[in-house]
């Protein structure tokens, strides 16, 4: 890992798995909703979008010799699962999921880009991350504007959501 601090590496050993995560959520709500439900081509934008900072992402770990969390299967299945059962609620569910996942990315990649920025440690890290937080914010605002918030027992739901990413963010970091 010649060059990448442990911090720098598990930065992008978490934000890899975010993005993986992402990309299976919207893999999940696709096979539910299909291509022609509310809200399915915006969903299919999301995910090219996450698909390209999951590249991005795998490109510099694999430069970088950095080893993605061993969790990965786990959050393969886990993430699917969240977004076809968010799907299956319906709408606004799904929109909730996202709104809920982009709420905790867009404060996780804050205090990551405050710490590189703070410690001039990444550059090419913080700029990814920059570049990635703001198609992050516009995903949830996108989801808000969907309507997310009139998803059944939304403010449980998102709540529920955002406390699994933090835990899974914490997790990923280390394992």
């Amino acid at each position: 890992m010649t060059g990448t601090s442990d911090t720098v590496a598990r930065m992008i050993r978490v934000d890899q798995a975010g993005e993986f995560g992402a990309t299976r959520i919207y893999a999940g709500q696709l096979a539910v909703m299909g291509d022609r439900a509310v809200h399915s081509a915006e969903i299919s934008g999301m995910a090219e979008e996450e698909a390209r900072h999951l590249e991005k992402f795998n490109a510099l770990m694999a430069r970088r010799g950095v080893r993605p969390t061993l969790l990965q299967p786990l959050w393969d299945r886990a993430s699917f699962a969240l977004g076809a059962v968010t799907a299956l609620m319906g709408p606004e569910a799904a929109m909730a999921c996202t709104a809920a996942v982009e709420t905790e990315i867009d404060d996780h990649y804050s205090k990551q880009l405050d710490a590189l920025l703070e410690s001039g440690e990444d550059d090419e890290l913080a700029q990814m991350i920059e570049e990635f937080r703001e198609d992050e914010r516009e995903h949830r605002d996108a989801a808000l504007a969907a309507g997310a918030e009139r998803a059944p027992a939304y403010p449980l739901l998102s709540g529920v959501i955002r406390l699994g990413c933090r835990a899974a963010i914490r997790i990923s970091e280390r394992i």
